[in-house]
């Protein structure tokens, strides 16, 4: 690997820690750019996940430091995130992606068009909507099926988590968001550990972008939070955008 594919991925490292910090699917930046150097695909997506994890921690001490973290929810969905999103990396060769993608494309148009038609959707707290019941749901969902749908694929795994945690139990995007990235830190871990386990990791390269990750996470978490939740919307709204594009041309047109 030339040093101009080195720096094109550290910059996109970067971008990556960016997006992720505010809305998830950094990803988006990371996996081609892996892919354009000539990573194989599995490494590409272990290697990932190497730094991300650094990223997604780095931006989850930023929200904690300024953001309420609901440790009820937070604790046991992070702890099941690390164990679901394992079982997922595990599975990945078990599990048709093909047949995946429809689905996830599907919920990611329903959440543009939600988002899109329903301006004050994210804009403030409702806490009437935080009962047991919706807190196990949420727990559920976004530490057992995101997590595992992260160790499988993961493009949008930090977009699910903000929409699980807004929709379920009724937390504004900066808030959703802060929660997001302490459950994703823990699928990144989760699947990492697999990984790293098969042998997948290029750990020295993982490690540069994970430093590049950490700078872009950190700037992005201080933007969400000094601009707020119309910042962290428009900014979802673009995520979503581009990943049903992006699974959209993999799944009918490549």
């Amino acid at each position: 690997m030339d040093m101009s594919q080195i720096i094109l991925l550290l910059v996109a490292a970067a971008g990556a820690g960016w997006v992720d910090a505010v809305v998830g699917g950094g990803g988006l930046l990371q996996l081609p750019a892996l892919l354009v150097a000539g990573v194989s695909p599995v490494q590409a997506l272990a290697t990932n996940k190497l730094a991300a994890v650094f990223g997604t921690s780095s931006a989850a001490v930023t929200y904690a430091r300024t953001t309420k973290i609901d440790s009820r929810v937070a604790m046991p969905a992070g702890l099941a995130a690390v164990v679901f999103s394992g079982l997922g990396a595990a599975s990945a060769a078990a599990i048709s992606k093909d047949a995946l993608m429809p689905l996830v494309m599907a919920v990611l148009l329903a959440v543009a068009l939600f988002v899109t038609f329903r301006p004050a959707f994210g804009a403030h707290p409702h806490h009437h909507l935080r009962t047991r019941a919706r807190t196990l749901t949420a727990i559920a969902v976004t530490g057992g099926g995101v997590a595992f749908y992260d160790g499988i694929v993961g493009p949008g795994t930090g977009t699910f988590l903000i929409i699980a945690f807004t929709t379920i139990l009724g937390m504004d995007f900066v808030s959703g968001s802060a929660h997001s990235k302490i459950i994703n830190s823990c699928t990144n871990l989760g699947a990492l550990l697999v990984f790293g386990y098969q042998g997948h990791v290029l750990w020295l390269l993982g490690l540069g972008m994970a430093v590049c990750n950490i700078a872009g996470a950190q700037v992005g978490a201080r933007m969400a939070l000094r601009r707020g939740t119309g910042f962290v919307r428009i900014v979802l709204l673009c995520v979503v955008t581009v990943l049903v594009v992006k699974l959209g041309y993999e799944q009918f047109a490549a």
